[in-house]
C-alpha cells in the first residue's frame, strides 16, 4: 500500500513536470523563430537538452537503483524550476551566439530534470504492479506513457497561448511557481526507499544488460530519431513559414498530435488485448513496425508538387496541407502502437531490483535517437526541406524494425 501512495504522488509530480516541459518546448522554439533564428540555430538550442538526456537516463539509473527514486523525482523538480529562472533572463538584445549558448545551458538543465522525473515514475510501475501479471503490466505502463503524452500535448498548446497572452518571461515565471508548489507537496508526500535495490549495485552493471534489453534501446534509438526528424523543426517551421499558421495554431497542431498520440498508447491494450506477455508483445512490434515504415513515404510523396499528378492522381496545391496534416495524425496512431509496445517490453524483460538501472538504460538509448533526430530536423529541413526529413523518417524507421526482428519471447525469470 506505501508503494501504491508513493507512486501514485511520484506519477502526479510527474504529470504536472510535463506539462511545463511541453509548454517549454513550444515557447522556445517559436519564440526564438519569431526572433528570426534559422531551423539549424533552433535545432542546437535543443542538443543540449537531448545529449544530457543521454548522460541523466545512463547515471540516474544507478542513482535510483543506488538510493532510490525519491532523490531523482526531487532533483528532477528542482533543477526544472532552476532552468526556468535562468530562461525567464535572457534579454532580447542579446548577441545571437551567446544567446544560443545561454539557452543551450539552460535547455541542458531541463534535459536533465526531465530525465530524472521520467525515470523515476516509470520504474515506479515495475515495484508497483511487480513481474507476474503481464496484462496488468502492460496496462499500466501504457497508460503511464500514453497520459504522459496527453499532458505534453496540452503543454504545447499552453506554451503557444502563453507565449501569445503572457509573453516569454512571465509564462516561465508562472511555470516555475507551479513546480515549486509540486515540490513542495511531493517533500511531504513521498516517504520510503522505493526503487532502492536490495544489493549493492555494481559499476559493471551500468553495462551489463540482456540480450533483449540491447535490441530495444538500438530499436528504440531509431525510432524515436524518426519521428524527431520532422517533428522537432521541420514541421512547426514549415507550418508557421509555408502555411502562415499563427503561434497559436502551430501549438495548437503540435498538442493534438501528442495528445492523440498519447490517448492511442494508453489504449493499446484494449486493442491488442492478446498481447499480454513478452512473446506476443515482440511479435507485435515486428507487425506494427512494419506498418510503420511505409507512412512517412506515403506523406513524402503526397507533398511533394507534381508527384501524384505526375502518376494520374489529381492532387492541387491546396490538398498539400491536408496530406500533410492527416498522414502526420496517421503516423501518430501507429508510431504511439510501436511506443507502447516498445516500453511495455523493456518493463517486462527486467528483473524486479534493476528495473530503474534498465529503464535508466533504456531512456538513454531514447536520449540518443532524440538527439539525432533533432540535429538532422534541422540540418535537413535547412538545407532540403520537409520532404527529405520525411524520407529520412521512413529509413531510420527501417532499421529500427531491423533492431526487433531477433527479440524472442522470454522474461528473465523464465529464461
Amino acid at each position: 500500500m506505501t508503494d501504491l501512495k508513493n507512486y501514485a504522488a511520484v506519477t502526479a509530480a510527474y504529470w504536472a513536470f510535463t506539462l511545463t516541459d511541453g509548454a517549454l518546448r513550444m515557447l522556445v522554439l517559436l519564440h526564438f523563430h519569431h526572433l528570426g533564428y534559422t531551423p539549424l540555430d533552433l535545432a542546437f538550442l535543443f542538443l543540449f537538452y537531448e545529449a544530457m538526456g543521454i548522460i541523466t537516463n545512463f547515471f540516474g539509473g544507478w542513482i535510483g537503483a543506488r538510493f532510490g527514486l525519491r532523490l531523482t523525482l526531487f532533483a528532477g523538480l528542482t533543477v526544472q524550476i532552476a532552468a526556468l529562472l535562468m530562461l525567464s533572463a535572457i534579454e532580447p538584445d542579446w548577441a545571437i551566439a551567446f544567446s544560443v549558448t545561454y539557452v543551450m545551458t539552460a535547455q541542458a538543465l531541463s534535459g536533465v530534470a526531465k530525465d530524472l522525473t521520467k525515470m523515476s515514475s516509470k520504474s515506479a510501475v515495475k515495484l508497483v504492479v511487480g513481474g507476474q501479471d503481464h496484462g496488468l503490466l502492460f496496462k499500466w505502463v501504457a497508460l503511464l506513457t500514453g497520459s504522459k503524452n496527453a499532458l505534453k500535448g496540452f503543454g504545447f498548446l499552453s506554451g503557444g497561448v502563453m507565449l501569445s497572452t503572457l509573453g516569454f518571461q512571465l509564462s516561465l515565471w508562472s511555470m516555475a511557481v507551479m513546480l515549486g508548489v509540486v515540490l513542495v507537496l511531493a517533500l511531504t508526500t513521498i516517504r520510503g526507499d522505493l526503487g532502492k535495490a536490495s544489493a549493492k549495485i555494481s559499476g559493471r552493471e551500468l553495462f551489463s544488460k540482456t540480450r533483449e534489453i540491447n535490441y530495444l534501446a538500438a530499436a528504440r534509438i531509431f525510432l524515436f530519431a524518426s519521428r524527431d526528424v520532422w517533428f522537432v523543426v521541420g514541421v512547426p517551421v514549415f507550418l508557421y513559414s509555408s502555411f502562415g499558421w499563427s503561434f497559436d495554431q502551430v501549438g495548437g497542431f503540435m498538442a493534438a498530435w501528442i495528445i492523440g498520440y498519447g490517448i492511442v498508447q494508453a489504449s493499446v491494450p484494449r486493442f491488442l488485448h492478446k498481447t499480454v506477455d513478452t512473446q506476443g508483445g515482440a511479435r507485435a512490434a515486428k507487425t506494427w513496425g512494419v506498418a510503420l515504415c511505409a507512412i512517412p513515404a506515403v506523406i513524402a510523396l503526397g507533398v511533394t508538387p507534381g508527384v501524384l499528378s505526375g502518376v494520374g492522381i489529381p492532387a492541387p496545391e491546396n490538398l498539400i496541407p491536408i496530406v500533410l496534416v492527416g498522414g502526420l495524425f496517421v503516423f501518430g496512431v501507429v508510431f504511439a502502437i510501436n511506443s507502447a509496445l516498445h516500453s511495455y517490453l523493456i518493463v517486462a524483460y527486467s528483473d524486479h531490483d534493476k528495473v530503474a538501472l534498465n529503464v535508466g538504460f533504456y531512456y538513454m538509448a531514447n536520449a540518443v535517437g532524440r538527439l539525432g533526430g533533432t540535429v538532422l530536423s534541422g540540418l535537413v529541413f535547412q538545407y532540403a526541406g520537409l520532404v527529405a526529413c520525411l524520407w529520412v523518417s521512413a529509413g531510420l524507421v527501417l532499421i529500427a524494425l531491423v533492431f526487433t526482428l531477433p527479440l524472442p519471447g522470454r522474461t528473465p525469470e523464465a529464461g
